[in-house]
């Protein structure tokens, strides 16, 4: 860990020559009447001097602290899962080694989670092992006995989530000989955000992925297959981690020598890129059991939705025909059907009460594309059992093949954005869906939430497979289909 200030030099340590005061002489009087208490030649009084010494420095060092850096944040590890005569099926795409990478990596970022922004201290986000702060607000919303499975989750906690998960699955050794894959705990999404902003140079957004590529490239695990049994969760849109350019947006991680060939799990992937594989960003829901999952799928399936559509956003007035703008004038103009969350500055980063209170009374939710292509608010509308609407095929179709429903048909609607910007109304599309098939697309959401959400537990649920289940499964699949490496 960084020292939280310089250490002074050996001039400045020594002590400035004063006179002596009447104040000093006092002092030194007042010191003399307790001698015959505190004799000087005793060993006794020397070490009550050094313990009353010790606890002084304690105190004063504690006040220099900042309040944020002290927040605990405990390196995720856990007892390695003993073997099962279950094992060999559960993981039958073999078993995955985790590095233990040096601090600087990863929990030292945390440990210093003031220093993550540039306009504000980022613990209070990363709380309860990457899920933030408990929700509030929420009675009346959820069911009173799932209050507590509901947090102000931020969108870019991902790596901290993974981390803490592959530490306790089952299909992690202890034993790197035996693994067929290899995972690297490094944030790389922590270290280069408090990079992304003011006048940092490319060689400080690239400086950790550099270290880190060069800590794993001296392992000799790496060596045996150049890379393409090595897996990590970078918690940003792949767009991040891709400058090709030193004056543009992001560190130059993914095109770094030695990152071609380890997969990258990301909440937004580049669709040409066969290794990177999209993941649903983190939502609000945390269920700590089974039980909890269904719950909350029998709770959203009785839901009584009065809305037809709704839209969480806020306009991006500084683009050129701001389809956006275009949503919020149809819903605007439509407030019998459809009900708008104004998401103007950053009031909806990470959820709110009333963005899933909305999601949970509308039968739509339209989904334009975010600052990138994706947006968290997909996963939001899911969880509470709204039906998705497309504007772009990469908002979804393009991004999460691993655990969305393979017909897209069956779970959302698309409408072209062009016929929007040329006047198609977006509640004559939907009104254009009978009531039979929009039930049967809310069961089809309803199905699938398992597969979208991350569950609290770092051993997962019993024998419910969420979000992070379905990610480990499917990189050790694909990995075991390509052994030898992949064919370029």
């Amino acid at each position: 860990m960084l020292p939280l200030s310089d250490n002074p030099s050996s001039e400045t340590l020594q002590p400035l020559k004063r006179p002596k005061t009447p104040e000093l002489l006092d002092r030194k009087n007042s010191f003399n009447s307790i001698q015959p208490y505190l004799p000087l030649h005793h060993p006794r009084t020397w070490l009550i001097l050094a313990v009353l010494l010790f606890q002084v420095l304690v105190l004063l060092a504690a006040r220099s602290v900042p309040i944020s850096v002290r927040q605990h944040f405990p390196s995720p590890s856990a007892p390695l899962i003993a073997s099962s005569p279950n094992d060999a099926a559960q993981c039958e795409s073999g078993k995955f080694y985790v590095y233990d990478l040096p601090p600087v990596f990863n929990s030292e970022l945390l440990q210093n989670c003031d220093k993550l922004n540039p306009w504000g201290s980022r613990c209070e986000a990363f709380v309860n092992e990457g899920f933030g702060r408990r929700a509030t607000g929420l009675a009346g919303i959820v069911p009173e006995n799932l209050i507590h499975s509901w947090y102000w989750t931020d969108q870019f906690a991902l790596e901290i989530i993974y981390h803490n998960r592959v530490m306790n699955h089952r299909c992690r050794t202890p034993d790197p000989d035996s693994a067929s894959a290899f995972y690297i705990p490094f944030y790389a999404g922590l270290t280069v955000g408090k990079y992304l902003w003011k006048n940092y140079s490319a060689k400080d957004r690239d400086q950790h992925c550099k270290m880190m590529l060069k800590w794993v490239h001296n392992q000799s695990y790496w060596n045996r297959s150049n890379g393409w049994d090595h897996f990590i969760a970078m918690g940003r849109i792949s767009w991040d981690f891709r400058r090709t350019r030193p004056d543009d947006w992001g560190s130059s991680c993914i095109h770094l020598p030695g990152m071609r060939n380890i997969t990258r799990l990301l909440i937004e992937r580049n669709p040409w890129d066969y290794f990177d594989v999209g993941v649903p960003y983190p939502t609000g829901f945390h269920p700590a059991t089974a039980t909890e999952v269904t719950t909350w799928q029998d709770f959203v399936r009785g839901r009584s939705r009065t809305t037809l559509y709704c839209f969480a956003g806020a306009t991006r007035g500084f683009i050129k025909g701001d389809f956006r703008g275009l949503l919020l004038n149809q819903c605007f103009a439509d407030p019998d059907y459809c009900r708008v969350v104004d998401c103007g500055g950053s009031k909806c980063s990470n959820g709110s009460s009333a963005i899933l209170e909305t999601f949970l009374g509308s039968d739509f939710c339209l989904q334009p594309r975010g600052d990138s292509f994706t947006r968290r608010s997909v996963f939001d509308c899911m969880v509470a059992g709204s039906i998705p609407v497309f504007f772009w095929n990469r908002t979804a179709y393009a991004q999460y093949e691993l655990f969305l429903p393979s017909e897209p048909g069956s779970y959302s609607v698309f409408i072209d954005r062009d016929a929007v910007k040329n006047g198609t109304s977006i509640r004559g599309e939907l009104d254009k869906i009978s009531r039979e098939e929009v039930r049967r697309m809310r069961e089809k959401v309803i199905a699938y939430i398992p597969r979208i959400i991350y569950a609290r537990p770092n051993d997962g649920l019993e024998g419910v497979r969420d979000a992070f289940d379905v990610a480990i499964d499917g990189v050790l699949r694909r990995m075991k289909e390509q052994e030898g490496g992949y064919k370029w």
